[in-house]
């Protein structure tokens, strides 16, 4: 067998991650022990990103014709990449925080949602809070004047009544103040 009809079924196996993909990122592994790859591994894994090791050449004949070709130029020394379908900031998010406790770990470069973004850039996409943080954020937002306004409500049904009641008495403790002088 030829070494290129070897080399298509790994081609075409990364294709198929990238095929629906909205974030990849390369990251440079060297230095990372066994034990805090099978941890970064997990929590990628527990994140929904899958991250595998290739040649850097397998990787460049995949990216050739897709959005992530702009990739090419970081494909230098050991690549591994981390690919996510679901949630295109959570390669970044997990491999930022796990950075934070194993230097050795270092972000290449990245595309995310069609757009290329340096290691710095990575580094900002990794601060983006995931969709469904988001999601609660916007919905604590839209639910807060509702509850403060049922929060009144019952407020003034507790008092017993209506806000006319509170009126008549407000007008009585100005003449109180008066008789009072």
């Amino acid at each position: 067998m030829a070494k290129v009809e070897l080399k298509q079924p790994i081609v075409q196996e990364i294709s198929e991650y990238i095929k629906d993909a909205q974030s990849v990122v390369l990251v440079d592994y060297r230095g990372l022990t066994v034990a805090e790859d099978t941890q970064l591994r997990k929590q990628l894994r527990e994140a929904g990103v899958t991250y595998k090791v290739y040649k850097n050449t397998m990787l460049n004949f995949a990216f050739k014709g897709t959005d992530f070709e702009s990739l090419a130029p970081a494909l230098e020394g050991p690549s591994a990449v981390a690919i996510s379908n679901s949630d295109a900031t959570a390669p970044a998010r997990v491999l930022a925080k796990f950075a934070k406790t194993a230097p050795a770990l270092e972000m290449k470069a990245g595309v995310v949602e069609g757009t290329f973004y340096d290691a710095e850039g990575m580094k900002s996409i990794a601060a983006v809070p995931s969709r469904e943080e988001l999601l609660s954020k916007f919905l604590g937002s839209i639910q807060s004047p509702i509850t403060n306004f049922a929060r009144v409500l019952n407020q003034i049904a507790e008092k017993g009544g209506s806000g006319e009641a509170a009126a008549p008495a407000a007008e009585e403790a100005p003449a109180a103040e008066a008789e009072s002088n």
